[in-house]
């Protein structure tokens, strides 16, 4: 998106943002009437009082002074129904508006590579989806409908000032064009001053999300103290772009109000002079200016009031209309639905780079038929944890062909292969809901007889039902109140129950302790059975039976063959490695 720092007004985002309205354009209309009427109401109230003193009171007329006093009750009436109706539709259609785009935003965010995630800030990401959204509303509750109400009570003001006397509407438009450059140049600085307020909050809810998250690994290398101080020195670059429009307003408001002040003096000075010489302004002209000049000189304070809000809901559409905009979705024109899925996978000379031109995998060429365990061992960086990543399609491979039963995965609806594919990483994450929850992912069609029964043929209902509330468990955020060996235990039952053609472990046993490997090895030899199965272990002890084993260094496969035949390998890549981890090797 263009940048538009420094622009009072970006006319095309904000005919973008109103297409978000057009399906309320009833509430719409309702509202521009509700301004309509406001507006009329707001003139008539002094046009009123301005013949209530001069006919009512100047010439001593009771029943005309009844008269007009009856007329400014009910304009009075009209402006308080006309100023609910205003303000309820403004604020209903403003709440509508960001619904829609919140959901839009979200939709677009979840269909988002992983690579997008790798390189974004969690916390900026939130700030946009629900602080710079919310700050959207405001443009219809406070900003925009407001400004144009206002721009309408001072259109009629004017006219009636015209109407009753045009020397008197000279001298008032005479001081008004200092207030409207004032306020024009008032538009344009804090118009800067906000795009750098939105850009603190987001690195202040960034840094203060990722320290929350990591606060064990603070307190653990004993960083309070220089996270105090960046913390401190960020909430100041915060504390001063909020300073710059206290600072703007400072200056603004005061130059407003000494401009309304000099106005009524000069419409004193002058009408009373001509009210003491002849009967061309009278004394309820007088005071009805002095309710005009009000009327039409606040408006103009409030507008630059409220075009701050309008500006900050305009740089918050613009930073979330950068994400809408962004281009960063994985293809999903797949026409090919895998149905009665054999299991078998295919990787033809498989390239792939997170980064341009430095290459992860280099022609990673393997077969898995149906049914088979495959493992992947190598070292840290090899590229084990890139294959499983690209079998998903959470990344595009750079060439090559990765296929399921002999078609290719591009060709595959996204939600068709991934239905079809269980994965169960070393870092599981939990969300902060039941153990149920957690293990049917609130889908609809998996019961919670269905997995009990599930969690007894993989031999952890003991465990879960030891729990308080058993399945109805609330394990926290990210699963805080279960061990890691129990966290990994949900995530092989979450697993079991997507009942998938394909199962992906991710150094799934790497951190957790005896008991719960056990119970772990005994889940994975249930749920891999009858299943092909991908397997990533740096633990070789676990993947002995597997019927196939594959060597990866440096983005290629170095060796592949069974536990026995890698092990006959003199100096070969996998025998060093076990070696490495059996000291005895007559164990071997």
């Amino acid at each position: 998106m263009a940048n538009n720092k420094g622009k009072a007004f970006d006319t095309q985002l904000f005919k973008r943002l109103m297409r978000y309205a057009s399906p309320y354009k009833k509430r719409l209309y309702f509202a521009a009437f509700a301004a309509i009427m406001l507006s009329l109401c707001s003139a008539l109230s002094p046009y009123y009082m301005k013949n209530a003193i001069d006919i009512g009171i100047t010439k001593k007329s009771p029943d005309d002074l009844i008269f007009f006093i009856t007329l400014m009750a009910i304009v009075l009436l009209g402006q308080v129904v006309f100023q609910l109706l205003f303000i309820y539709f403004s604020n209903w259609i403003g709440q509508q508006v960001i619904r829609d785009i919140r959901i839009k935003l979200f939709d677009h965010m979840l269909a988002f590579k992983m690579q997008y995630y790798d390189t974004s800030a969690v916390g900026r990401l939130v700030t946009r989806a629900v602080g710079d959204i919310e700050t959207i509303s405001s443009i219809f509750s406070q900003g925009l409908f407001m400004i144009i109400a206002d721009f309408l009570k001072m259109g009629v003001v004017l006219g009636f000032m015209f109407w009753e006397s045009w020397r008197l509407t000279l001298i008032v438009l005479a001081v008004f064009p200092i207030i409207l450059y004032a306020t024009r140049v008032f538009q344009r600085a804090m118009k800067v001053a906000f795009e750098e307020v939105r850009t603190q909050v987001a690195n202040l809810n960034t840094f203060v999300q990722e320290r929350v998250t990591g606060m064990k690994i603070v307190q653990i290398f004993n960083r309070e103290a220089i996270e105090h101080k960046k913390f401190a020195a960020i909430n100041k670059k915060h504390m001063d772009a909020w300073n710059k429009t206290v600072w703007y307003n400072s200056i603004f408001f005061p130059i407003a109000e000494m401009c309304t002040s000099i106005t009524i003096g000069l419409i004193v000075w002058y009408g009373g002079l001509k009210a003491a010489q002849s009967d061309i302004i009278t004394l309820g002209m007088i005071t009805a200016f002095i309710s005009y000049i009000q009327m039409l000189f606040t408006p103009l304070r409030q507008i630059a009031d409220k075009f701050n809000t309008l500006q900050m809901g305009m740089v918050a559409a613009n930073r979330v209309f950068d994400i809408l905009d962004t281009d960063s979705q994985i293809s999903n024109n797949g026409t090919k639905l895998l149905t009665n899925v054999a299991g078998k996978i295919t990787f033809d000379d498989v390239r792939f780079s997170y980064i341009e031109n430095e290459e992860v995998l280099k022609g990673i060429s393997f077969a898995a038929q149906p049914g088979q365990t495959i493992a992947i061992v190598g070292s840290t960086g090899a590229g084990k944890s890139t294959i499983i990543n690209l079998l998903n399609r959470f990344y595009e491979i750079d060439s090559g062909t990765i296929k399921i039963d002999n078609t290719a995965i591009v060709d595959i609806p996204l939600e068709n292969l991934r239905k079809e594919i269980a994965v169960v990483l070393q870092d599981v994450f939990l969300f902060a809901d039941s153990i149920l929850n957690n293990i049917t992912l609130n889908n609809p069609d998996i019961s919670e007889e269905y997995v009990i029964a599930s969690a007894k043929a993989i031999g952890v209902h003991k465990f879960i039902s030891s729990l308080p509330d058993g399945y109805h468990y609330n394990v926290k955020e990210r699963g805080a109140m279960l061990s890691s060996g129990q966290r990994q235990l949900i995530a092989f039952l979450r697993a079991y129950v997507s009942n998938p053609s394909i199962l992906i472990l991710d150094e799934a046993t790497s951190s957790v302790d005896s008991h719960s490997e056990q119970l772990i090895q005994k889940a994975i030899g249930k749920i891999t059975k009858d299943r092909t199965s991908i397997v990533i272990a740096h633990r070789l002890a676990t993947i002995k039976k597997a019927d196939l084993i594959m060597v990866m260094e440096k983005g290629k496969i170095v060796e592949q063959g069974s536990h026995k035949e890698l092990l006959k390998k003199e100096n070969g890549h996998y025998l060093n490695l076990y070696e490495a981890q059996f000291s005895d090797v007559e164990t071997v």
